[in-house]
């Protein structure tokens, strides 16, 4: 399904790249930007593309989701609570444009052989997709065998994740088998080039961000290495993330659903604190957790109820931002260009010459009017144009 893009003309773009650029004509070819300027400038003369005209709609950067199950998550409550792969516009409708997967509390029956068959074929449908070996649990799950030559010598692969601390569901993991692990990441994504970060899952335990104040401490592993995620689960794991991103480590929050009188902070309530601590604005990005199970346990661990990840989050919690008067180039960064600096995505996350044609146009009220991926229009005036082959 992955065709050569054809050559577009978008018009009457108010861009936000993230920073304002104000009105915009943009050409794409080749799944670049090839061309931006001021509404003014003659378009290229002897091109013949399709035009787009959005009529002063926001034109913002396709999302990149840094933390996607995209072989399915769950299975914490018996072998029917595995949740299914989502298909491709589930991803493009709500606005993301690249993924990150990642196995989660399963990393027995499914498998890093599954999750790098699942990467390659949301890129044949034309989504950008990379992800981590590994999983909740030592030793890290593999393709070959070593943490090292899988991010070395598997193309997708950039990282090692989402390995669970302070949780009753990971392995417990040692000091000492978490400086290995981290150290294992970080040299084969200098041997590669790639971003070799340990994504670490957080759960509810009180020890919280214990382990990795202990590593930051004790080893010489830059803090870009040690990547903590949920960390809005709990407030007070919050405010040992504040402390864990002024010493250089890039924390990520998740967009779940938070009840009113629970002890957590929406992803929109998380990036509002953030910002307001004066802290390094690009240290901080929001995942959606899509795909993967949000599971309640009760107090003999028995699974009572589940909920399911969603790609929509992200521009859920973007309409959530704006609601609460945060301006659009003070949110964008969390969702498109900080990770994709982090994982060292260099064509992503930006409105560019030179960078991906990945884009969204947004409708007035935040949702995704119309999504380019990779110079392929996926979605046009709210409607899907494009589906898996499987939808």
């Amino acid at each position: 399904m992955n065709t050569a893009p054809p050559l577009t003309l978008i018009r009457n773009a108010e861009v936000y790249a993230p920073e304002p650029l104000g009105p915009q004509q943009l050409l794409l070819a080749g799944g670049k930007i090839v061309w931006m300027a001021g509404m003014s400038a003659p378009t290229p003369s002897g091109v013949a593309a399709e035009a787009v005209d959005l009529q002063g709609l926001r034109l913002i950067p396709g999302l990149v989701d840094g933390h996607v199950h995209t072989t399915g998550g769950g299975g914490e409550g018996g072998f029917a609570t595995r949740v299914p792969a989502l298909p491709l516009s589930r991803y493009t409708h709500g606005g993301v444009t690249t993924v990150i997967g990642l196995l989660g509390t399963d990393d027995c029956a499914r498998s890093v052989r599954e999750l790098v068959a699942t990467l390659y074929g949301l890129r044949e449908e034309g989504l950008s997709a990379w992800g981590y070996c590994g999983g909740y649990h030592l030793p890290c799950a593999t393709l070959t065998g070593s943490v090292r030559a899988d991010i070395a010598f598997i193309d997708p692969l950039i990282g090692v994740g989402e390995l669970a601390i302070s949780d009753h569901r990971s392995s417990q993991p040692t000091l000492e088998e978490l400086l290995r692990v981290a150290s294992e990441a970080h040299v084969a994504g200098l041997m590669s080039g790639k971003a070799g970060l340990l994504h670490l899952h957080l759960g509810n335990g009180s020890r919280g961000l214990q382990l990795i104040r202990a590593a930051l401490d004790q080893a010489e592993l830059p803090a870009r290495v040690y990547n903590p995620t949920h960390v809005n689960r709990r407030t007070a794991l919050f405010e040992e993330a504040l402390e864990l991103a002024e010493r250089g480590c890039h924390i990520d929050l998740t967009a779940f659903p938070v009840d009113e009188d629970e002890d957590a902070y929406t992803a929109a309530q998380g990036l509002q604190r953030y910002l307001a601590s004066g802290l390094p604005a690009d240290r901080i990005s929001i995942s959606s957790d899509a795909g993967g199970c949000l599971p309640c346990f009760d107090d003999k661990g028995q699974l009572c109820s589940m909920d399911i990840g969603s790609p929509g989050a992200l521009l859920g919690t973007l309409r959530d931002c704006l609601t609460a008067g945060l301006p659009l180039e003070q949110i964008l960064p969390s969702m498109t260009r900080n990770p994709a600096l982090l994982l060292r995505l260099h064509s992503k996350g930006r409105i560019a010459v030179g960078a991906d044609a990945d884009l969204v146009a947004l409708s007035a009220s935040g949702t995704a009017s119309d999504v380019w991926a990779l110079g392929v229009r996926h979605v046009a005036d709210g409607q899907l144009v494009r589906r898996g082959r499987f939808e």
